[in-house]
């Protein structure tokens, strides 16, 4: 099992909150941690600070975690993973996601119509950049070069290059099977090792049909991890994150990141949460989320339940633990970090 980490996410961007960040990934990086993430969602973008990184680091793969495919037209998400993996001596890993409605549309002003058929059309344009043919589609929704127009289909100037991973960011049934299909990795969220079938058996279905191995997939998952005695110290702070991630990481009407937890057992529990949220009620959505539904998706505890969980993750089928090290500072999220590596170094 390997670690990564992520930096970022919808509340990124402050004023020189990034020093800390590349400080993190460094120390990280000496730890022995794999991969670093950067987050996108409304914040900071997911492209800017890896090209930073890239210089600062040596070892530590660097990963969009993720890049949403309605941002950006295919062959210049194409053309950006190239830059990245050439500026990054191939450390680069293309991390993909469908976002949802509220950002899709509201925030970029594109359709979120049919997420799972733009994806494979977005990977498909994206492969043709790779393998440096020419780009030449025609699908449902991307189409090269436009028809009507004066263009006519490009070949990239810089050199393709097939060995740059792509991972997907999914969560429905039918986007799952697709990543266990076509994809190097797996970032999952809304997941539990209790009731891992409920993402890893429809990517094993995908696997099959494509007469894959699940093994040429890394299957990335993990939480926040927390060490201490007060289980309910732990649980407390987690507890509003989650009735986020129930209630507001979607519309009333669509919500993945909530259907996944009520594949994975907590259907009660996810609907009254969402209902709260999208009614104003925040605090009470808060307060009605089971502490045993933060205590399955995190690593919360004292050091022999933390490493219990790290094996139980790992027992699940996932290959490497993305975490989020609890502490008050950098000086304790990284003493956090250290723990984990150590522990998992134990479990190899």
């Amino acid at each position: 099992m390997k670690v990564s980490i992520g930096i970022g996410g919808a509340a990124s961007g402050g004023r020189r909150e990034f020093d800390q960040h590349v400080e993190y990934v460094v120390e990280a990086e000496k730890l022995g941690v794999d991969t670093v993430w950067t987050a996108e969602a409304w914040g900071q973008d997911a492209i800017s600070p890896l090209a930073y990184l890239a210089a600062k680091t040596d070892r530590i793969k660097l990963g969009t975690g993720i890049l949403q495919i309605s941002a950006r037209t295919p062959s210049m998400t194409a053309m950006t993973a190239l830059t990245l993996a050439s500026l990054s001596n191939d450390r680069f890993i293309l991390g993909l996601g469908a976002s949802g409605p509220q950002v899709v549309e509201g925030l970029q002003g594109r359709p979120f119509k049919a997420p799972l058929t733009r994806m494979k059309e977005t990977i498909d344009i994206i492969k043709l950049a790779f393998a440096g043919e020419k780009l030449a589609y025609v699908g449902k929704y991307h189409e090269l070069p436009l028809p009507g127009g004066e263009g006519k289909a490009l070949r990239l100037a810089q050199p393709g290059n097939e060995n740059i991973p792509i991972y997907l960011a999914t969560l429905g049934p039918k986007s799952l099977e697709f990543t266990g299909a076509v994809a190097d990795g797996w970032l999952g969220t809304s997941f539990t090792p209790e009731h891992a079938d409920a993402h890893l058996d429809h990517i094993k279905q995908g696997v099959e049909a494509a007469g894959r191995n699940l093994d040429d997939i890394d299957i990335q998952v993990g939480g926040t991890v927390a060490f201490g005695d007060d289980l309910d110290a732990l649980v407390a702070p987690l507890r509003p994150g989650m009735a986020f991630t129930l209630g507001a990481m979607g519309s009333r009407k669509t919500n993945f990141y909530n259907d996944a937890y009520k594949r994975g057992g907590w259907s009660d529990a996810a609907t009254e949460v969402q209902q709260l949220w999208v009614d104003g009620k925040r605090e009470e959505a808060a307060a009605r989320v089971p502490d045993e539904m933060v205590i399955q998706a995190n690593l919360l505890g004292d050091a022999e339940t933390i490493r219990q969980r790290i094996r139980a993750y790992k027992d699940s089928g996932v290959t490497t633990l993305r975490v989020q090290p609890a502490g008050k500072g950098l000086s304790e999220r990284l003493e956090t970090l250290g723990r984990v590596m150590d522990m998992v170094a134990d479990l190899n």
